[in-house]
Parts: C-alpha cells; sequence; structure tokens
C-alpha cells in the first residue's frame, strides 16, 4: 500500500494555480482604469448625471422661465444697443422728472436723462460685477477646496483655519469697512473687495465634496497605478465633486448683484459717472414722493435678476440630487 501511495501523482495543486492566474489576470484587468471598464465606468458616472440634470431641466418650466429672463438680460448688459440706441447721457432739464408716457414708457430723471437708456445700460455693471465676482469665487474654491479636501492632514488644517477666519467676516459690513479706504471707487474696487469677502462659502462646499469622493474605488485605483495627484484631481474628483459648487454659484450670482446694488444705495459702492441699478435706487431715494418711477423701474430689473438666478440655482439643485426628484 505505501508503494502505491509513493507512486500516485499529486494532482491538488494543478487546479488551484490555474484558477489563481486567471484570477490574478481578472483582478488586473478589473483593477486598471486606464484601460478598462473603470475609466468609462467613470467618465459614464459623470456625464450620467449632468445628462439626467439637463433632461430634468428641460422639463421645468420655472428654470425654463428664469433661464430665459436671465439670458435677456445678460444680452442687455453685453450688448445694450439692441435695446435702446438713446445716450443715458443725453439730458434735457426741460424734462426733469418728467413721469412715463406713451412716449417715454420709463419717464426721466432729475436731469431730465432718458431712464429707460440708464435702466438699460445700468444692467451692465450690476451684471458683470456678479459674474465676474462669481467667477474669481469660483477659482477660489476649486484651488484651496480641492487641495484642503484631498491632501487633509496640514494642508487641510491650515486652508480650513484661513478660511473660517475670512468666512467670520460679515459680508456687507466687512465690504463697506474695506470700500471706506478707497478715494475712488469703480468696477474694479467693488468686484476686488466682493471676492476676496466672497469665496468662503464655495470653498467649504469643495472641500467637503471632494472628501467624499477622494477614497472612491477609482481613486484608490488610480493612485494605486501611479497616477499623479493633479490628473487624478481634474479628471476624477472635479468631475464628481464639482456640482455642489456650480449650485451655489449660480445663486451667488444674484447674492453679489443684490450685495452691490446694497453698497451702492447706501452710498459705499460704485460712484458716478458709473450707472448701474443700485445708484439709480440710491438716487431715487429723496424723491420716492414726486418721482416713484426712479424707484420702481430700476427696482424691478434688480429683483427679477437676483430671483431669476436664484430660481435656477433652486432647480439646478434638485436636478443634480437624485433624491429629489
Amino acid at each position: 500500500m505505501s508503494d502505491k501511495t509513493r507512486s500516485r501523482p499529486d494532482t491538488r495543486d494543478v487546479e488551484p494555480r490555474g484558477a489563481a492566474r486567471d484570477q490574478t489576470g481578472a483582478t488586473g484587468a478589473a483593477a486598471d482604469p486606464s484601460g478598462g471598464e473603470a475609466a468609462g465606468e467613470l467618465s459614464g458616472r459623470s456625464a450620467s448625471l449632468w445628462a439626467d440634470a439637463w433632461r430634468e431641466l428641460r422639463h421645468d418650466k420655472i428654470f425654463l422661465v428664469a433661464a430665459a429672463v436671465v439670458t435677456v438680460f445678460v444680452v442687455m448688459a453685453a450688448f445694450p444697443v439692441v435695446f435702446t440706441r438713446t445716450n443715458p447721457r443725453s439730458c434735457d432739464l426741460s424734462r426733469s422728472l418728467g413721469r412715463p408716457s406713451s412716449e417715454n414708457w420709463f419717464g426721466y430723471d432729475l436731469l431730465g436723462c432718458d431712464y429707460y437708456a440708464q435702466v438699460v445700460h445700468g444692467a451692465r455693471v450690476s451684471i458683470v460685477i456678479g459674474i465676474l465676482v462669481t467667477v474669481i469665487a469660483v477659482a477660489i474654491a476649486l484651488v484651496l477646496g480641492s487641495l484642503s479636501g484631498y491632501y487633509g492632514g496640514i494642508t487641510d488644517s491650515i486652508i480650513a483655519r484661513f478660511t473660517d477666519v475670512v468666512f467670520g467676516l460679515p459680508f456687507i459690513l466687512g465690504a463697506i469697512v474695506i470700500l471706506t479706504v478707497f478715494e475712488n471707487r469703480g468696477l474694479f474696487q467693488v468686484t476686488l473687495v466682493l471676492a476676496v469677502l466672497g469665496w468662503t462659502t464655495m470653498t467649504r462646499l469643495m472641500r467637503s465634496s471632494v472628501i467624499s469622493v477622494r477614497d472612491s474605488d477609482y481613486v484608490l485605483a488610480a493612485r494605486a497605478l501611479g497616477t499623479s495627484d493633479f490628473r487624478i484631481l481634474t479628471r476624477h474628483i472635479l468631475p464628481n465633486a464639482i456640482a455642489p459648487v456650480v449650485v451655489y454659484a449660480t445663486i451667488y450670482v444674484g447674492i453679489v448683484i443684490a450685495a452691490e446694488a446694497t453698497l451702492s444705495f447706501l452710498g459705499v459702492g460704485l460712484q458716478l459717472p458709473a450707472i448701474s441699478w443700485g445708484l439709480m435706487i440710491s438716487d431715487a431715494q429723496y424723491r420716492i414722493a414726486e418721482a416713484p418711477h426712479l424707484l420702481l423701474f430700476p427696482g424691478m430689473f434688480l429683483s427679477l435678476t437676483v430671483l431669476s438666478f436664484i430660481l435656477m440655482g433652486d432647480a439646478l439643485r434638485d436636478a443634480l440630487d437624485p433624491k429629489l426628484r
């Protein structure tokens, strides 16, 4: 019996070795995001999110109306001659405080200037400031929020504490204090101050979103393959983490437009001869009883613009969140 036992071939390891080779090969193929299904799944997930959101937004009447209003005002700011060819600085004192009529629906201001032309040209400064401040804030948030959320540790501590310090400064009150330092306050000064004070919320949103994504399987696989941090951030993390920032940025444009109008109304924002809705409302406060149209029309345009940006942001948030569908 011992001879038979010794002569019997040992086949116990034959099948497991082959199976192990097959399993290893399969694992390697699955773990390679650059050449297999992981990369496609990642890009498909990000593209699917925005595609699904767009399908939702196309059927959202509130979003479509708000987007149409925003489009009109943006075109008005970029190309005011499309809406009026009247020079807003061409005045006739004989028409001072002229009320709205069939000849001129918006009436005239104190100096006899065409008020419709001023409202149209006032859109440019207000909307440009809103968009510029938002773009700067988004750029800062993408850099600081991504670095803080991705690297963590001492990098996160430094950026997070600095963000908290700036976040603690009151937005409007801080802008008032800083702007009083400038003798001449134009578009550049107002944009700079609002951008310096207004990036913190988006940075915190970006940090939180990156933290929720950085330990995902596709990110860990990319690290294991030696992919650079820059490529991981730009290709794998940002496309899947930027949605909350986009939503807030849409709403934030309206917030900045309202902030500029508030600062100009308080006398610490833009200065003459600039034309903006905030300056027009500031001038109108002294003549509400005798010329209410001076407050009505810029206030109506300002409110409609701010409300449209906020409604667009709300609709975009709902469309990007599957739980709210």
